[in-house]
């Protein structure tokens, strides 16, 4: 009997190492840092980093006008007529909202700036993946955005991703 158990346990070890040979290699890769990492990911950056302080020294600026706008209504209000304050109150408030929305309409410009200047990038590091994929024999490559909770750090493939894009042409 017990011959017996340690023959079906032998050929269960046998099994599950056949079968984890035959499964292939499944790697992790972290996009954003592969990205980042790559000549034309820096290059990216510096542009969207110089467009957003661009746009944003010309909202500080508004914003300095509007908060000067309201600290001037606020030491004259007792010397002004209430018809001439609700008028002040009225062009402060609609100052602000038009800042609001100066604001909104750029954090939108900023994010579709990035869209464009990352995604040919992103496209070329998909092809790049695919390739490695095929010569490397691997099963899959995951993103690891969080979702790999524990992988042996030979498995990240990032590194040789980013070799492997600036490799491409």
């Amino acid at each position: 009997m017990f011959k017996k158990l340690i023959l079906v346990i032998g050929v269960m070890v046998l099994s599950a190492s056949t079968l984890a040979n035959e499964r292939g290699k499944i790697v992790y890769l972290d996009m954003q840092k592969a990205i980042q990492s790559t000549a034309s990911g820096k290059k990216a950056k510096e542009q969207l980093d110089s467009e957003f302080n661009k746009r944003k020294a010309k909202l500080d600026k508004k914003k300095i006008d509007i908060e000067t706008m309201g600290k001037d209504l606020e030491k004259k209000k007792n010397l002004m007529s209430e018809e001439a304050l609700q008028k002040r109150q009225m062009e402060l408030q609609e100052e602000m909202m038009r800042f609001q929305k100066d604001v909104n309409e750029n954090q939108i410009e900023i994010q579709k700036k990035e869209e464009e200047l990352v995604k040919p990038i992103v496209d070329k590091m998909r092809k790049v993946l695919d390739k490695l994929l095929q010569e490397k024999n691997y099963d899959m490559i995951l993103e690891n955005k969080g979702q790999v909770l524990s992988a042996k750090k030979e498995l990240d493939i990032t590194d040789e991703a980013v070799k492997a894009f600036e490799k491409e042409k």
